[in-house]
């Protein structure tokens, strides 16, 4: 983006950016009604609802997230993005080794979810089955919402995605995996890119908001503080 040049959303938009939920169903419906609040508020806008990704894993709830999410796109104008855990939910539904390092970062949580089982070291035919059991038992609607994620979602100035981005390569042109997994080269960057970054993946205390990427991951499933916020003209707020 160009210096000096502040950032906004086209005229009449709003857009409600949430971040990492990480199972925890109760912080997304707390969040979902207070949007509701401040849409009647302040109304006239057109609203978007971007959700950042990782909606899975570490908290008690994956299941009912998704299935909270699916109910609010039926009336709602949403944008769903992946994350790294989405990521390793399907790559596990398609091989069962990957659950030794998805159950290091939450996994079991999400399987347990799923009404599934899972010992702390399953054997390679414990792994099998768990594989097989989760295709069976994975509701068609979650697995189709897994399936269509998408990776970045750009309104106005804005540039939304999971992770962040690579910085010196055009926002056209970015690594998948990178912006789902990066953390240092981004976070550590204090050049401009494209487009204001907003982002989540690495928790912070608070949402942070610098000139040129906003993190909005507040590590919910530990902290209890889900972060929305309401991008308007020029403006940004905590709803």
């Amino acid at each position: 983006m160009q210096k000096g040049r502040v950032a906004a959303v086209p005229r009449g938009i709003r857009v409600y950016a949430v971040g990492d939920i990480h199972g925890r169903a109760d912080l997304l419906e707390q969040t979902l009604a207070r949007i509701d609040w401040d849409s009647v508020d302040h109304p006239g806008f057109r609203d978007i609802e971007v959700f950042i990704g990782d909606y899975v894993d570490r908290g008690p709830s994956s299941s009912d997230v998704i299935t909270q999410l699916l109910q609010r796109s039926e009336f709602r104008e949403t944008v769903f993005l992946r994350g790294n855990h989405e990521q390793l939910l399907v790559a596990f539904l398609q091989d069962h080794t990957v659950l030794d390092y998805w159950q290091q970062v939450g996994g079991r949580e999400t399987l347990v979810s799923y009404g599934l089982q899972p010992g702390l070291r399953p054997s390679r035919q414990e792994r099998i089955e768990l594989c097989a059991s989760l295709n069976r038992m994975l509701p068609r609607s979650h697995r189709d919402f897994f399936n269509k994620l998408r990776d970045s979602y750009i309104c106005g100035d804005y540039f939304f995605v999971h992770a962040g981005v690579r910085p010196g390569v055009p926002l056209s042109h970015q690594n998948d995996d990178d912006l789902l997994w990066i953390r240092n080269e981004f976070l550590e960057y204090r050049g401009d890119f494209e487009k204001v970054v907003v982002h989540g993946h690495t928790p912070v205390m608070e949402p942070e908001i610098l000139s040129q990427r906003i993190n909005i991951d507040t590590g919910a499933y530990t902290t209890g503080n889900l972060t929305c916020l309401a991008f308007e003209g020029d403006t940004v707020r905590i709803v």
